[in-house]
């Protein structure tokens, strides 16, 4: 019998996943959802009425979480180098963060104004060779840490994705001079055995 490869394994693993099935029942695009929830529910990140920019949207399943919490009175305006499907209430800019064609854009959306809450689900595409892997996590938290420099209020809050590599807590430590508390934490929903977890960065100091 010929062995399963890795494809087969991971669509085993897709139908057994609880939250994987749950996201199809709640209508959305991605398990990752129920990350933003737990953290959502925890600490309190967004509210109604926020502003909001998220880092890494596609495919939307974030989007969509903080678009029910935020209401009519919000604003979210969502950035990937990947196309989203459309989503009511939902600003989309197709292109890399870090490029000024996008800034320019982020920009003129808000009208100059600095948004409460930066969010970032950025993950590299996973080489398997550690120290690449490592490097490419470092830099999309580094990018997400930057763009708080130009679009966060004062005291505003970053969530963002990392990985566990050593040279994560050196990040960590320099994200603590920028924020007055910084959180480490695993969703519930985030898979045990992932390298994923995520980091609640709460009073951003200018």
């Amino acid at each position: 019998m010929a062995r399963r490869g890795s494809s087969g394994r991971w669509l085993d693993r897709q139908a057994k996943d609880v939250y994987v099935r749950r996201s199809k029942q709640d209508n959305y695009r991605a398990r990752s959802a129920y990350k933003l929830k737990d953290l959502n529910s925890k600490y309190k990140i967004i509210r109604r009425g926020s502003k909001v920019v998220e880092l890494g949207a596609a495919p939307g399943g974030w989007s969509q979480v903080v678009s029910e919490v935020i209401g009519k009175q919000g604003c979210l305006i969502a950035l990937d180098v990947l196309e989203c499907d459309p989503l009511n209430s939902v600003q989309f800019i197709r292109g890399d963060c870090s490029s000024h064609a996008v800034r320019e854009q982020l920009l003129e959306k808000l009208g100059g104004a600095r948004v409460d809450v930066v969010l970032s689900d950025m993950a590299p595409n996973i080489s398997g060779i550690a120290l690449k892997d490592e490097a490419a996590s470092i830099h999309l938290a580094e990018v997400a840490a930057d763009f708080c420099g130009d679009y966060l209020k004062r005291d505003g809050t970053l969530v963002l994705k990392l990985f566990d590599y050593p040279d994560t807590i050196e990040f960590i430590k320099n994200l603590k001079t920028l924020f007055s508390e910084v959180i480490r934490t695993k969703p519930t929903a985030s898979r045990a055995e992932s390298r994923e977890f995520y980091v609640v960065a709460r009073g951003f100091v200018i």
